[in-house]
């Protein structure tokens, strides 16, 4: 081996090997302390872009969430609303046929009456307050059907259908202002309200048909979002076992650079050595 005191190679290739080891140490605690094994697109271009792609849909599949969830929400109240409709109509028969038998007094037809009308009142405070954050199916107030976001990319839609229960409507088609204190206005109601029954379990059918279908598409998109981060994990995520025993192999390869950099140092006080004692 040749010894000069001008050029000390050994200690140049025992720096650059410790310069190595200490970028890859500095890496594996940038992926232990990130948890990623690619955290920028530095790392590997490619996989970065895919992730980033995957996650800016994983992004927009959280709106879709939210947006189903806003549909569940309304449909949910509107389902418990018309089930109540339908049950009110039920008892509203039940005072209309007590109604029709003639032998009743006056004060006994005023007392179904009263009910009938409490009954009809309730139904229509029911219809009122059937609303979720301002939107409400079953009153009226909605000119079209509620599209709510079915996909990352807001091309597809879900749907919720108006389906209006306000006295009078086409669903509850008896009459404002009805009345049951004759037999003959019982009869003409009884039959108003078998119709109002009919229809208005036809258009709770609807929206509970509605709500399941969303039920189903707020699950399906739950899962392909999950699966989603999953993939991006299998991507980017660090192997912290691999890494953990990756760190503490490159902080041992640093110690013995270190000691391998100090011994190179070293061999200029050999060749003064050589000439001690002359």
């Amino acid at each position: 081996m040749t010894l000069s005191v001008n050029t000390n190679k050994s200690a140049l290739i025992a720096l650059q090997n410790l310069n190595k080891t200490s970028d890859e140490l500095g890496k594996a605690e940038d992926r232990i302390s990130t948890s990623l094994a690619i955290s920028g697109a530095k790392d590997n271009a490619s996989i970065w872009s895919i992730a980033q792609d995957q996650r800016a849909d994983v992004s927009s599949l959280s709106s879709v969430k939210m947006s189903l969830n806003r549909a569940q929400s309304i449909s949910d109240v509107a389902m418990a609303a018309g089930e109540s409709v339908s049950n009110l109509l039920n008892l509203m028969r039940e005072k209309v046929i007590a109604a029709m038998e003639t032998s009743l007094g006056s004060s006994a037809r005023k007392a179904l009456n009263d009910d009938f009308q409490g009954l009809l009142s309730q139904l229509d405070q029911v219809v009122a307050n059937a609303s979720f954050d301002g939107s409400n199916l079953l009153n009226n107030s909605l000119s079209q059907s509620l599209r709510f976001l079915a996909d990352a990319d807001a091309v597809l839609a879900v749907t919720l259908s108006v389906q209006d229960l306000t006295v009078g409507g086409p669903n509850v088609t008896v009459p404002v202002g009805s009345s049951i204190l004759t037999p003959v206005d019982a009869t003409a109601v009884l039959a108003e309200l078998d119709v109002s029954i009919q229809a208005t379990n036809g258009a709770v059918a609807t929206v509970g048909s509605q709500a399941k279908r969303i039920e189903a598409h707020l699950t399906f998109i739950g899962k392909l979002s999950d699966t989603l981060e999953a993939g991006v994990g299998n991507l980017v995520d660090a192997d912290m076992a691999k890494e953990s025993a990756r760190l503490q192999a490159l902080q041992v390869q640093q110690q013995l650079g270190v000691q391998a950099l100090s011994i190179a140092n070293s061999g200029p006080q050999v060749i003064l050595s050589l000439f001690q004692g002359q």
